[in-house]
């Protein structure tokens, strides 16, 4: 049962994401606190970890839900559950867009297609930042969290900007910037 709930979780992020990898985080989160299989800093550490590794984000991030829920199955029912409905939009598409190519209906959904995206990964972006970028703190009398400004990670982040805008290092691969991150992530335990 636990394998076929990782197929419709997945197959609903994965038709509704439109936009790629970026686009599956406020889906993912969702789902991360509806059915309790992360945290968001679980989700955090997820996404810092399919950045770095090859292959598509959000696939990345579906095969490791899954593997962690439901074992290897899991972890292919989750993969197929994010990509089937994309392989099977795409069929749909290619199938009538050379009869539709010239309708301005198609050009108008297309274009709105793009502000979705964007949103999205808007979204997603902000997400991510106030995760990486904010500390949560128990209140003073237990009175609940209240979020604070994580200066090690901030600090970070204005050396990586600075970095890779005004100084010779900006001409290294985007590999160096990572790999930099990831040490002073591991060493200070960012």
């Amino acid at each position: 049962m636990m394998l076929l709930r990782l197929l419709w979780e997945f197959c609903k992020v994965g038709l509704f994401s439109v936009g790629g990898g970026l686009a599956t985080i406020p889906f993912l989160t969702q789902m991360g606190q509806r059915t309790g299989w992360f945290t968001s800093a679980q989700l955090a550490d997820m996404i810092a970890v399919s950045e770095s590794t090859p292959g598509p984000m959000g696939v990345n991030m579906a095969s490791y839900v899954g593997f962690q829920v439901g074992g290897v199955a899991g972890g292919v029912m989750a993969t197929l559950g994010l990509v089937l409905p994309s392989i099977a939009v795409i069929l749909v598409v290619a199938k009538f867009l050379q009869k539709f190519r010239q309708s301005k209906v198609v050009d108008s959904v297309f274009y709105g297609l793009r502000a979705a995206s964007t949103a999205l990964i808007t979204a997603s972006m902000l997400q991510v930042a106030r995760i990486a970028l904010l500390h949560r703190a128990e209140a003073i009398g237990g009175n609940g969290e209240v979020e604070t400004l994580y200066w090690p990670a901030i600090l970070l982040a204005v050396v990586i900007f600075v970095l890779i805008r005004f100084t010779p290092a900006k001409k290294l691969h985007p590999i160096c910037f990572i790999a930099f991150s990831a040490v002073m992530g591991v060493v200070f335990q960012l």
